[in-house]
């Protein structure tokens, strides 16, 4: 059963209570239309300022980003280009893919590769991977061809025999997996071969089961980072298992009835009773509601487990994670997408592509109206406040996407 969203805890200074009215029916004409399962004209077109107006807000702090040497997708340089490539092809700006991939080359142009940066989110990978699909189908395909070749050399600090690359997704092999499917999804004919992407999938399968064995675990797979056992989408295994879930045409049957769904079901077992899960193995404070930690990337992951095995059980789980984020997801921390509320927004999203039922879009739009009162509801200022994943950035790819809820995607993690 699903907490009490107004009750007290010791962890309520967190988020700010859900007083939104879920009476949907009675709002259609404001919000969404339940006759024709979609949202209102007249929101659409508020949602649509919104983004143009935050844009402009973007852009005039541009000399602030403009300038770091931080390029990761993460909260860099190459995450401003991120948005701009989504917000030229989604409202048809050429310029703004041409200023995406401006951008990308001055982050390449700046990048050492090293064996500590090979994901997408946060490594010279997610450069590569953008670059190369955005001159792949917009400018020189002799410079996509180079970039490939690029982000392939990099395979050796994922898959040699004297790799010590962790797993997860924002350092480890996840996140360089997410890149190549990236590239393969977007790119025809796919240009990495299956064998490279079975050869990554395959030490993250066996890494995952050297640590449960290690920690005599019930866990199949399991995956450390900085001595923590975590299970979220960042760093823990939901994230890896979700990407994992997303590479199925590589995958034995093997793997994925044996290793994988497993390694799913004793993941269900770690739910706390109010629907949220554990940020790590042991830790049994329920506190964290957000896409790093906690109920929403869930969501996602049992939302493609749904997908791929067609089981009721995964849906219900994910079913479960909506009314915890529901609840807790309107943060204090801010609205970014990596722990603020456009990232929380993407389980609403998620819920309504796979049950297509009118609530989760219309709790997604109202997740969206909050956003768009950008500044008015945060106690802090993220580091990176302009960033894509902890700032401005994200929100307004959020923005963008709900307009199209049926083909959004969490950056960086879906394929």
């Amino acid at each position: 059963m699903m907490s009490n969203p107004s009750a007290a805890t010791s962890e309520s200074s967190r988020y700010y209570e859900n007083t939104f009215r879920e009476d949907y029916e009675l709002e259609k004409n404001l919000i969404v239309d339940q006759d024709k399962d979609t949202i209102c004209d007249d929101f659409k077109e508020t949602l649509s300022a919104s983004v143009k107006s935050l844009m402009r807000e973007l852009e005039r702090n541009k000399n602030y980003f403009e300038n770091s040497t931080d390029f990761s997708i993460y909260t860099g340089t190459t995450g401003i280009a991120n948005l701009y490539y989504h917000y030229g092809t989604n409202f048809n700006d050429p310029s703004y893919i041409s200023r995406a991939n401006e951008t990308i080359e001055r982050s390449l142009s700046r990048l050492k590769t090293s064996k500590r940066l090979i994901t997408f989110l946060c490594g010279s990978a997610g450069p590569l991977a953008l670059g190369a699909v955005i001159n792949h189908l917009h400018f020189a395909k002799d410079k996509s061809r180079s970039m490939i070749a690029d982000l392939a050399e990099l395979s050796k600090h994922v898959i040699g025999k004297n790799s010590d690359c962790p797993d997860e997704l924002l350092y480890g092999r996840a996140g360089y997996l997410y890149a190549l499917l990236f590239v393969n999804n977007r790119i025809t004919p796919p240009p990495f071969e299956a064998s490279l992407i079975k050869q990554v999938i395959g030490c993250i399968l066996n890494s995952g089961q050297v640590t449960a064995k290690a920690v005599r675990s019930e866990f199949p797979l399991l995956y450390s980072w900085h001595d923590k056992l975590y299970l979220g989408g960042a760093h823990g295994l939901a994230g890896i298992l979700f990407l994992l879930l997303q590479a199925v045409p590589y995958l034995t049957e093997y793997q994925l009835k044996e290793q994988i769904e497993p390694a799913i079901h004793y993941l269900m077992k770690m739910r706390f009773v109010s629907g949220n899960f554990p940020s790590s193995v042991g830790n049994q404070s329920d506190k964290l509601v957000q896409w790093c930690h906690g109920a929403p990337s869930m969501t996602m992951l049992f939302h493609q487990a749904y997908k791929v095995f067609g089981k009721p059980e995964y849906l219900q789980v994910a079913l479960g994670c909506g009314d915890v984020v529901w609840s807790r997801g309107l943060l204090k921390k801010g609205y970014g997408i990596c722990h603020g509320v456009a990232g929380n927004a993407y389980t609403f999203l998620y819920l309504y592509q796979a049950t297509k039922e009118i609530k989760h879009l219309y709790r997604a739009c109202k997740f969206a109206e909050w956003c768009m009162n950008y500044g008015k509801h945060q106690n802090r200022t993220p580091d990176r406040p302009f960033s894509l994943f902890e700032g401005l950035a994200g929100t307004i790819y959020f923005l963008i996407d709900v307009q199209q809820p049926l083909f959004a995607n969490f950056p960086a993690y879906a394929v």
